[in-house]
């Protein structure tokens, strides 16, 4: 009996200690480890982001933001921002698709998502990858923004000097400036240099409306139409904003504004938008030969060098005589 106890021991024993063939190639059941996140949760992140990044900036910037991070609460819950994964990303692109909205759409949410976890993530020490930094896309295959034919641009200026009411002067004055809509909205006199020997805009940011980039804030000559349509608006001037029905000390409606122009537009072509004049106002320099860097700066668009950013840059005379150039050329 006590022989064979010590037969099983042994072979317990020696069973034990031997090595399972291709135990390498096993996989190991995974154990689940219970960790908790100290990180701040994604409404918490949005309201930080808000606090540091939204300070003078329109309600649409907080809208905008909390309506994209809304659409992730919705789609994936409130975590914290570094429990979210690439995967559950990709399954946040795939919601907003099934949701019909346009890629450019989805690319703004995906920017906005991307910029308050980011901040979250560097404020707070976390180290890690941001999970909706590498989420694919789809390309974009909506056509380009119709460019206005400059003899369609001519008939639009002659209506809007033929009316001659705010809203046809604000058209006047985009169509030969190359001004973004917000950028002219946001106006006040003080901006407006008639009596300079080189009439122009100061266009620099507002409370009630700031720029899109530093490199927005420029000298934008008046010539041509913009400058026929400023002088006749000085005439009508009785308050500080140019636009006073779309603007005040709390901000600009351009969502308004935009709607009411593009609709009174759509007589004189079919795609034609008051942004269009912005794409106009390039190609019309671009086809009279004004180098690429002058149209840059008075249209506000991103240098494509760093030397760009040395000197002073082109004097107001100048850019003045370029503009004129380009445009009565066109």
């Amino acid at each position: 009996m006590i022989a064979g106890k010590l037969d099983d021991f042994w072979l317990q024993m020696r069973v034990s200690n031997m090595g399972v063939p291709a135990a390498s190639l096993l996989v190991k059941p995974s154990v689940a480890v219970s960790a908790t996140s100290h990180a701040s949760k994604l409404s918490d992140a949005l309201a930080k982001y808000c606090a540091l990044k939204g300070a003078g900036r329109p309600k649409l910037f907080h809208a905008a933001a909390e309506r994209n991070i809304g659409y992730v609460i919705q789609c994936l819950d409130d975590k914290p921002v570094d429990a979210y994964s690439s995967s559950e990303a990709s399954q946040f692109r795939d919601w907003l698709m099934d949701k019909r909205l346009s890629t450019s759409s989805i690319k703004r949410i995906f920017s906005t998502v991307r910029a308050v976890t980011n901040l979250t993530l560097r404020e707070e020490g976390i180290e890690g990858s941001n999970p909706f930094a590498g989420t694919y896309l789809p390309v974009d295959d909506r056509p380009k923004r119709k460019t206005i034919p400059i003899k369609d641009v001519r008939i639009i200026q002659r209506e809007c000097l033929k009316i001659r009411d705010e809203r046809r002067l604000l058209i006047a004055l985009v169509s030969d400036t190359g001004m973004r809509l917000s950028e002219a909205l946001g106006l006040i006199w003080d901006d407006i240099k008639l009596e300079h020997d080189v009439p122009h805009i100061s266009l620099k940011p507002h409370p009630w409306r700031p720029l899109k980039t530093a490199g927005s804030k420029r000298l934008v000559p008046l010539v041509g139409v913009s400058l026929e349509a400023k002088k006749d608006m000085h005439q009508q001037q009785d308050t500080r904003f140019l636009f006073k029905s779309y603007t005040n000390e709390t901000g600009c409606n351009g969502n308004s504004c935009s709607a009411a122009l593009n609709k009174w537009m759509k007589q004189f072509g079919e795609g034609y938008v008051i942004h269009s004049f912005r794409h106009s106002f390039r190609d019309r320099l671009r086809n009279a030969g004004v180098q690429s860097e002058i149209i840059d700066r008075l249209g506000g668009w991103s240098s494509a060098s760093v030397g760009q950013g040395y000197g002073e840059g082109y004097s107001l005379l100048v850019l003045r005589d370029q503009m004129a150039l380009g445009l009565e050329k066109s």
